[in-house]
């Protein structure tokens, strides 16, 4: 007898992207990224992959795409999102996303004073929804935690799913 229930949905899966020159260098831990992986799982999403890239636009879109391809469900970056002349997150994002979700990157921004700093993006490439949070941990934690309600249902509809 097996111990699944083949009636039970799949956990939906997320990707976490850690964008950081640092962290690349290792003259920094990738405590950000492990924190997003960690506060995802314990919201019930299944972390498939952490990569970790050099700050650029090339670096960011070029891992965007791959590992969007084939993918449903959330890549949730960290770092690069700032003023700092390294931080090519979103420039990297907008190239490779097909659509813009500006209201999931607006609620990211509203959830602390220094949210109005972040020039972070949200979209989607394909099936899989892109959303670009800060290199703090505590910012990416409280970023994510700013539209979890909705990403089910980002998802599900990126999906092709339609609405009941």
């Amino acid at each position: 007898m097996s111990d699944i229930d083949l009636h039970e949905a799949p956990r939906q899966q997320a990707k976490v992207l850690t964008v950081s020159d640092g962290v690349i260098a290792g003259t920094r831990d990738d405590r950000s990224g492990q924190a997003l992986a960690d506060r995802l799982t314990a919201a019930g999403w299944q972390v498939v992959e952490r990569r970790v890239v050099a700050d650029g636009v090339e670096s960011v879109s070029i891992a965007l795409i791959d590992m969007a391809a084939g993918f449903n469900g959330v890549i949730a970056t960290t770092g690069g999102t700032g003023f700092g002349p390294r931080d090519l997150t979103p420039e990297g994002t907008r190239a490779a996303i097909d659509r813009e979700a500006p209201g999931l990157a607006e609620a990211m921004r509203l959830v602390s004073p220094l949210g109005r700093l972040s020039r972070g993006v949200a979209g989607t490439i394909g099936t899989a929804l892109v959303v670009n949070g800060p290199g703090s941990t505590a910012g990416a934690v409280e970023t994510i935690d700013a539209i979890l309600d909705v990403m089910p249902h980002a998802v599900r509809l990126l999906a092709g799913e339609r609405e009941h």
